[in-house]
């Protein structure tokens, strides 16, 4: 398994530590990421107050993450208000109510809607003028505003050490999962021109990679 969000949610594994199948390998598993964006955001617009929060109830991890940017939200004196989105149709929906409720930017979850979906996603984000962060850099290469994730090629390349133990020998059921190490952020400033942000010096510095 090169990556999976919540291998133990999908009921691929007992456990991280003891796997216990024929199935190990890595997770993208890091809820306390949506922490992390929302003080990213909070350093991009200062006068941050109110954040929309999309995801979709069903994709394993998404109560962790969400309580995670909870945490993350009351110390940093920030009001959250979620939007559920199960389907395409929902998108435009929810952007439309993120906007009605004076929303300052919005941070998305998990969601394989809003990843399949990622250049309209990008485009409303500019229509409705919403800094807007994600977790999976397509959306970022789409148009979106700013990505803050995990390392899917750090992954890959951290999945070799598993097929060379298992083809040695050893047996995935005693293997334990490893959680991402690597995170990237990566900032787009053509997106950020169209909304009219400017992106302070600090948070620009600490990207990893910038699109202009």
């Amino acid at each position: 398994m090169t990556w999976d969000y919540d291998p133990v949610g999908n009921g691929f594994v007992a456990s991280l530590a003891r796997p216990g199948g024929n199935i190990t390998g890595l997770s993208t598993l890091a809820p306390e990421i949506s922490g992390k964006q929302l003080e990213l955001l909070k350093e991009t617009v200062p006068k941050l107050s109110r954040v929309a929060v999309f995801g979709t109830s069903a994709v394993p991890g998404n109560a962790e993450a969400l309580r995670a940017t909870e945490l993350a939200a009351g110390a940093l004196k920030v009001q959250l208000q979620y939007f559920e989105i199960r389907d395409l149709k929902d998108i435009e929906t929810v952007f439309q109510a993120a906007r009605k409720e004076r929303a300052d930017a919005v941070l998305a979850l998990a969601s394989r809607v809003l990843l399949t979906d990622r250049t309209q996603v990008a485009e409303l984000a500019v229509k409705s003028r919403l800094p807007a962060i994600y977790g999976e850099r397509e959306h970022v290469e789409a148009g979106g505003l700013m990505t803050y994730g995990v390392s899917i090629a750090d992954l890959f390349r951290r999945a070799a050490t598993y097929v060379d133990k298992i083809l040695k020998g050893a047996t995935p059921a005693q293997l334990p999962i490893e959680q991402p190490t690597r995170f990237e952020f990566i900032v787009n400033l053509k997106a950020a021109k169209q909304i009219g942000l400017t992106i302070p010096p600090n948070v620009l510095a600490r990207a990893d990679r910038v699109i202009r």
